[in-house]
């Protein structure tokens, strides 16, 4: 059997005629870029976040971009985050001339450390961006604390964590912007590339929507330079379609993960994986299902892979090892829970259409894995 990592064509094909007759809808439209299918999508995620405003843009990059741009971060300031996230979120900081002031994770969330964040921050500090990994949140109330009192906004870049709950506060809702992905492989993904900025505060709403046209109050009216980061609205249309089914989709993966966790106890006779912790306040919605294996990762990707298991490590080099970053003067062991985890993390096949079968093959292929060690450690 081959099980992938992800599979989008059972979701697609069920709603096929769905997304045939959204996209024809915008052909016949000619309206391909923001719009109505745009302004129509921007309400519906706001109110999906529990937020009073939604901005769509180009992709979850810029969004982060364009959030912190709204915040004017410029050259000169720090912005701390964690060094163990996808690259956007360290190069929006980066391309603003900003610089990451990184602080290490919790080992079982992999989301920031919020008890080590207030020893980071310094003078130049203007803005403290926490990613929500893998689909679960950031401890929010810690950091938001440690925010407040010394008067730093937060932007919550919930890439992978759309529909996701802190307790019971929706993921974007509690900085003071949120940024989300529509990128094809996320729980909620278009049909390319697609982004969106959530905010409370209808100034910062404003803003963010003067910076993605090129920083225009009209169309030829330019109060500053913002770039051009603006949502298509076929990716919109497909949105729409698919935002009606993401409860349910969070849900099925929930619902995945459970039935890994009860299969990897049963397979884990070796006591090699460690699975998913899940804080008691968070609603995870498992963007991905990723397991840590000390010691032995590499052989058991090797393992699987030969198994025809789909898998993938999310992050293999943290940001502060990354060669672009070594200007920052950040040194190997400086973060010793991010390095661990980009050595020991990877993530199993996922997705709501993952089927029973599949997910027991799945096992099946650990538990082999997991004897063959016994046997030999």
């Amino acid at each position: 059997m081959k099980v992938p990592l992800i599979d989008l064509s059972g979701q697609h094909q069920a709603l096929r005629p769905n997304l045939l007759d959204a996209v024809a809808r915008v052909i016949d439209s000619q309206q391909f870029v923001l719009g109505s299918e745009v302004a129509a999508l921007e309400e519906e995620i706001a109110n999906y976040s529990n937020t009073s405003f939604a901005i769509g843009c180009a992709s979850g990059s810029d969004a982060l971009l364009l959030a912190l741009m709204a915040l004017d971060i410029k050259a000169g300031d720090e912005v701390i985050t964690t060094p163990f996230t996808f690259f956007a979120t360290g190069s929006a900081i980066a391309r603003l001339g900003a610089r990451p002031r990184f602080v290490d994770i919790d080992p079982r969330t992999y989301n920031i450390n919020a008890d080590l964040v207030e020893a980071a921050i310094t003078k130049r500090t203007r803005a403290i961006l926490p990613v929500h990994m893998y689909g679960q949140c950031v401890d929010m109330d810690a950091l938001l604390a440690i925010a407040k009192g010394h008067d730093l906004p937060v932007v919550e870049d919930a890439a992978q964590a759309i529909g996701a709950t802190d307790r019971e506060r929706r993921a974007g809702s509690m900085g003071q912007l949120g940024c989300f992905s529509f990128y094809p492989t996320k729980n909620l993904g278009g049909a390319g590339d697609g982004g969106m900025v959530v905010t409370q505060d209808e100034s910062l709403a404003t803003r963010v929507h003067k910076l993605r046209v090129h920083g225009g109050a009209t169309e030829y009216q330019h109060d500053e330079v913002g770039i051009n980061s603006r949502l298509d609205a076929m990716q919109a249309a497909v949105l729409r379609v698919k935002l009606k089914h993401l409860e349910e989709w969070s849900e099925a993966r929930r619902a995945k993960a459970a039935f890994y966790d009860e299969l990897l106890q049963e397979a884990d006779v070796a006591g090699r994986f460690v699975r998913p912790f899940v804080r008691p306040e968070a609603r995870h919605i498992f963007h991905q299902y990723v397991i840590r294996v000390p010691g032995h990762r590499d052989e058991l990707i090797k393992h699987l892979s030969q198994h025809g298991v789909g898998n993938k490590v999310y992050y293999p080099v943290p940001l502060h090892l990354q060669q672009c970053f070594a200007y920052l003067g950040y040194k190997r062991g400086e973060f010793p829970e991010a390095e661990g985890a980009s050595l020991e993390t990877v993530a199993l096949p996922c997705f709501p259409e993952l089927t029973e079968q599949q997910q027991n093959y799945v096992a099946e292929v650990l538990a082999k894995f997991a004897i063959a060690e016994k046997v030999s450690g």
